[in-house]
């Protein structure tokens, strides 16, 4: 499958799961409290119920792909769209974005979120190495397996 059709795929089934307000079960609040430093579980809490249910998705599965992975990894895998909390749109304000581009400061906001969410994480005091697979603005993480498994965990 090529890869346009691989994210609209994704982009169509994040759209459906953000419809539903569901809280993530308990179960999971527990296993990201345990994979999340104090200040990082702090951050996720602001996140929507539908992109926390999306982060332990993507958390899950990244750790299925790599049961190497460390706990940093997967704090990084949980927090990879926590810079979505400073776009504050909801699930129609979020498709407006994908379909029209940057266009605005919320919208702009919106399509920034892994540098905004790099740089909460930072204040938060992330590992340096939950940073380091966050920052997807160089050059060097096409070739890092671990932000690999990463990204391919959060397009299925």
């Amino acid at each position: 499958m090529s890869n346009f059709l691989a994210n609209q795929r994704h982009l169509v089934r994040r759209f459906v799961t953000s419809l539903s307000r569901a809280s993530p079960p308990s179960s999971d609040i527990a296993w990201v409290n345990e994979n999340l430093l104090p200040s990082e579980l702090e951050l996720w809490l602001r996140m929507k119920s539908y992109d926390q249910r999306h982060s332990i998705e993507v958390a899950r599965r990244f750790d299925d792909l790599c049961p190497v992975g460390t706990r940093d990894h997967v704090a990084a895998a949980l927090l990879h769209d926590i810079g979505k909390i400073e776009a504050d749109l909801g699930v129609f304000g979020r498709v407006l974005a994908t379909i029209v581009g940057p266009r605005g400061q919320k919208l702009r906001r919106y399509h920034e979120h892994e540098l905004i969410g790099l740089r909460l994480c930072r204040t938060a005091g992330s590992s340096a190495e939950t940073l380091r697979v966050l920052d997807w603005s160089t050059q060097e993480f096409r070739n890092d397996f671990i932000v690999n498994l990463l990204r391919e965990a959060d397009q299925i």
